[in-house]
């Protein structure tokens, strides 16, 4: 159970973003909200170069936090808001002091167009390491992007994100969950699941799947087998939900099994979402732990904010 979130702070347009979606989230989930900004000490031979004089970094932490942690009161009142500064690497101390019962929110840059998002170092860092569940916001976020568009305006007749599309007023974009049948762990869902009832949302499941190797290397399908694939896959895919709208009756459940590269399925799902969710097995790898492929590529081109859900 997640009992207080976390954003951490830099300074980039990114993480300002990171904690407006924060406290939007701690407010939804009635928990306190926490903004953390790591001070990493510059190297004595960088620290001489004006632009990055120490004293001016300490000086920005001193006043700058307290002053968007102010800007965040008056934007959520009743909101609980603390500041905390500490020192070191960030990724460790962004997992240390976040905790397991603490849901960490950071910011990634939006590049615009095809490219997307760009994680950055810290967050790829963060997520590689972590073992709870972290959501990525892009620069510009806004709670507008998060809800439908308001049809008195006119704007985003096509269902995609539109810069100031939408209004607190009107209903939340569904959230998406990319899903294996026989992969997906079970924390990935229950996370879904319950984003999309505290948003009063539909949840798009969605599946992507490609044809098993030998297919491919055949080159050709039989129709009527193809189908068959297909008809397999989708009943996969419902096995899997069962138990889940079980549990939440009220959430409206969308699923969608398609042939294709799932996290180009998923970012593309993303320009209609409010919060895209995706799973992440942890992997040992010789050179540490590292990023799956599919998590990697959504991270980066995902046009919402991105909650990452590690699993063993």
């Amino acid at each position: 159970m997640v009992r207080t979130v976390v954003a951490g702070l830099d300074g980039s347009p990114e993480s300002r973003a990171a904690v407006d979606w924060a406290a939007r989230e701690a407010r939804m989930r009635d928990v306190p909200l926490r903004i953390l900004h790591v001070h990493e000490p510059t190297p004595p031979r960088l620290a001489q170069a004006p632009f990055l004089a120490e004293e001016t970094r300490q000086d920005w932490g001193r006043e700058v936090p307290p002053r968007v942690a102010d800007e965040v009161r008056r934007e959520q009142p009743g909101l609980r808001v603390t500041v905390e500064g500490a020192e070191g690497h960030a990724p460790v101390v962004l997992l240390g002091r976040t905790g397991p019962d603490g849901l960490l929110v950071l910011g990634s840059r939006a590049l615009g167009g095809i490219a997307g998002f760009l994680a950055g170092s810290v967050g790829l860092n963060v997520v590689a390491h972590t073992e709870h569940p972290v959501v990525l916001v892009r620069a510009g976020e806004s709670a507008a992007d998060e809800h439908l568009a308001d049809p008195a305006d006119g704007a985003g007749t096509d269902g995609g994100r539109t810069d100031g599309a939408g209004t607190d007023g009107t209903p939340y974009r569904p959230v998406v969950v990319g899903v294996d049948p026989e992969g997906t762990d079970d924390s990935v869902l229950a996370f879904a699941f319950e984003a999309a009832a505290r948003r009063m949302a539909a949840l798009r499941v969605l599946q992507g799947y490609s044809l098993p190797a030998f297919y491919e290397w055949a080159g050709s399908v039989e129709g009527e087998a193809l189908g068959e694939m297909d008809r397999q896959q989708a009943e996969l895919l419902e096995q899997k939900l069962v138990p889940w709208r079980a549990r939440h009756p009220g959430v409206e459940v969308h699923q969608e099994s398609q042939r294709g590269n799932a996290s180009v399925l998923l970012a593309e799902a993303s320009r209609n979402a409010s919060l895209l969710v995706i799973g992440h097995r942890i992997r040992k790898h010789s050179l540490g732990l590292r990023v799956g492929p599919v998590a990697h590529a959504v991270i980066h081109h995902a046009a919402a904010p991105v909650a990452v859900v590690p699993h063993q």
